[in-house]
């Protein structure tokens, strides 16, 4: 452990110290992160609790708390925040436990687990509207094409080490612009951005507790239904997918047929994926954190069927077949 971690797990604790009656007994890691956050857990009369570590120079508390405000006020099952630190960037919080759907993906709960998530989403869809809610970041042509960006820096051009020839700029250009003006036709709703199966609790309640919200914005309506059911961690049959992608559609009562709801949920899927795969490759060359690289293989493969379904996609299909998996087979360890 580093200095900088003790420092901060010492300022932790003592913070701890000063607003609890009785001091912790022991801070635990609860779970790993993509980004700085860290999440502790401690035992204190009887109870589990939970704190956030969010470095005040890298995250900030306020999306976290605003976010949070707004998904409990639409009955959605968050942690309840009992103190804030903001100066040092420190929260205590309620324990969700510690099964995220991730670790029941084999169980026989899996179906019904699912189907509360369903019923969750939209849920959350249809009680929080986005037009009451202006300080929402809003998913606009900007991010989108950013999020498309990552996949080329970070993935192509950093982990493979490829150089796009003109014809594939070309062919890198259409098919951001292809996705871009999808996602901004779909209607507009509360997204959370990372709706799956790790960031999913099971809690013995009807429905999840949902965590890691706090970068949520107003964005496409299939983006959290591609994240839950296109988990970039768990593979599912595509017929099961099928029917959830429908129950969906059915619960939102959205006015598209079943194919174009497809047609957005399976563009949608692309767009999150090939930002996926540049962000896991980011996190390994910039962050070092290796662990990821092994979740490519998988959230790449998303990308290659989707573009065997759509002929206006197939010139991508042949990319990635012709020069990506090579290059690929040859950088994983």
């Amino acid at each position: 452990m580093s200095d900088c971690t003790d420092s901060r797990l010492n300022a932790l604790a003592a913070w701890l110290t000063r607003i609890l009656p009785t001091p912790p007994l022991g801070l635990m890691p609860a779970s790993s992160d993509a980004s700085f956050r860290r999440y502790f857990r401690f035992t204190r009369e009887g109870r589990t609790w939970i704190v956030m570590d969010a470095p005040p120079e890298r995250e900030s508390l306020q999306a976290f708390l605003r976010v949070g405000h707004i998904l409990q006020n639409a009955g959605i099952q968050v942690p309840a925040v009992h103190a804030v630190n903001e100066a040092e960037g420190f929260l205590l919080l309620d324990d969700l436990g510690s099964t995220p759907y991730y670790a029941l993906r084999h169980t026989p709960a899996a179906t019904e687990l699912y189907q509360a998530a369903l019923l969750t989403l939209a849920r959350m869809q249809a009680r929080i509207r986005p037009a009451d809610h202006p300080a929402l970041p809003s998913y606009d042509e900007a991010l989108l094409r950013r999020e498309l960006h990552i996949f080329r820096e970070w993935f192509l051009e950093g982990l493979l080490r490829l150089r796009l020839t003109p014809a594939e700029q070309t062919l890198w250009a259409w098919v951001s612009d292809h996705l871009v003006s999808r996602a901004l036709a779909q209607p507009v709703v509360f997204v959370h951005r990372d709706f799956h199966s790790r960031n999913l609790m099971a809690t013995g309640d009807s429905s999840p507790g949902v965590l890691d919200f706090q970068d949520a914005v107003q964005g496409p309506l299939t983006y959290d239904l591609v994240s839950l059911l296109r988990d970039c961690y768990v593979l599912w049959p595509e017929t099961r997918v099928d029917a959830w992608v429908e129950d969906f559609r059915r619960l939102t009562g959205t006015c598209s047929s079943p194919e174009a709801f497809r047609h957005d949920f399976d563009l949608m899927g692309m767009q999150r994926h090939l930002k996926a795969v540049g962000i896991f490759a980011r996190l390994k060359q910039r962050d070092g954190k290796p662990g990821y690289l092994a979740d490519i293989p998988r959230t790449l493969s998303y990308v290659s069927v989707v573009a065997g379904l759509y002929p206006e996609l197939s010139a991508l299909g042949r990319f990635l077949d012709d020069r990506v998996y090579h290059r690929l087979s040859e950088v994983l360890p």
